[in-house]
């Protein structure tokens, strides 16, 4: 069985929870720095780990797809590293950062992140919006 024939519906489905995923963080984030307790809610949780299973196995099948794998093709290797980053960032942001202003910082940082993983999504590039950089030191 070919996944090809279903690129753009998984392609959509990919795009959509990505969507989901990074506004629903940001309001989360929003929502603690505010000390608004109901976005700490078990069922928000719940909802944002099921979006990001989707995520997740909706890019699995993709580069199943494109033949183009992480640790092979370089956009997608910085795509998985900053994904690391973001979750990261994102726990601390949400649940472990030890002062408000860690919090903060994380949470900046974590949005940060995000829009360049995008960036390197839309690009197909490493260098994401910064492709314009690396074409002009090259």
């Amino acid at each position: 069985m070919t996944l090809a024939p279903w690129f753009a519906e998984i392609l959509a489905l990919h795009v959509g929870a990505v969507t989901i995923s990074g506004t629903l963080f940001a309001v989360r984030g929003i929502g603690r720095m505010a000390g608004w307790r109901r976005f700490d809610h078990a069922a928000v949780r719940y909802f944002s780990y099921a979006n990001d299973t989707v995520l997740l196995v909706a890019a699995i099948l993709l580069t199943m797809i494109i033949h183009e794998y992480p640790l092979v093709n370089a956009w997608l290797t910085v795509k998985v590293m900053l994904l690391a980053v973001y979750i990261v960032l994102g726990a601390i942001a949400l649940h472990h950062g030890r002062t408000g202003r860690i919090r903060a910082w994380a949470f900046v940082g974590a949005l940060a992140t995000f829009a360049f993983i995008v960036s390197v999504a839309v690009t197909q590039n490493p260098w994401g919006a910064l492709a314009w950089l690396a074409a002009r030191t090259a």
